[in-house]
């Protein structure tokens, strides 16, 4: 990852325009050319930097529910979990973690009913007892600008079923 790279992926944290035509912006902003832009982007997915670019939306005013949610399970059944996980469209994140607690994952549903059904439906696949299941719904909401540096940029973490 170059300078180029760097201030391609502020652009996209920062300042996306909310255009017809907005990685014509972005590459003009940055004085390359789309097709640069567009190529850029494709090697930085490709090698794990950029997972998913979308609109991140306040599920609260929609009336959603939200968790954080954990789960214990032995090295060997790593992917299996994952892809359990990754199967449901109501998980946005899932983390691989080096503790007792080795997934975490976001859930975000109509309803706590649809959280619970998830997580039993998880917990279920992967025969797990209580003790190997955490789900920590939000109580107080502390909201931080999630914008990732590019500075000191290290190795890309793979997602969990790379």
């Amino acid at each position: 990852m170059d300078e180029l790279d760097g201030r391609i992926l502020q652009a996209l944290q920062n300042d996306f325009p909310l255009s017809q035509y907005p990685y014509e912006i972005i590459s003009d902003k940055l004085g390359i050319s789309c097709e640069q832009l567009m190529t850029r982007l494709q090697l930085l997915k490709a090698d794990g930097v950029i997972r998913r670019i979308g609109a991140s939306f306040d599920s609260r005013r929609f009336g959603y529910k939200s968790t954080l949610a954990a789960i214990s399970v032995k090295q060997r059944a790593i992917k299996q979990a994952s892809e359990m996980i990754d199967s449901f469209s109501e998980i946005t994140h899932s983390y691989l973690r080096n503790d007792r607690f080795n997934i975490w994952f976001t859930i975000i549903a109509p309803d706590d009913e649809r959280i619970e059904k998830i997580i039993e439906e998880i917990q279920s696949a992967m025969s797990l007892d209580n003790s190997q299941v955490m789900n920590l719904p939000m109580k107080r909401l502390f909201k931080l600008n999630v914008s990732f540096s590019t500075r000191n940029y290290a190795v890309p973490q793979k997602s969990l079923t790379d």
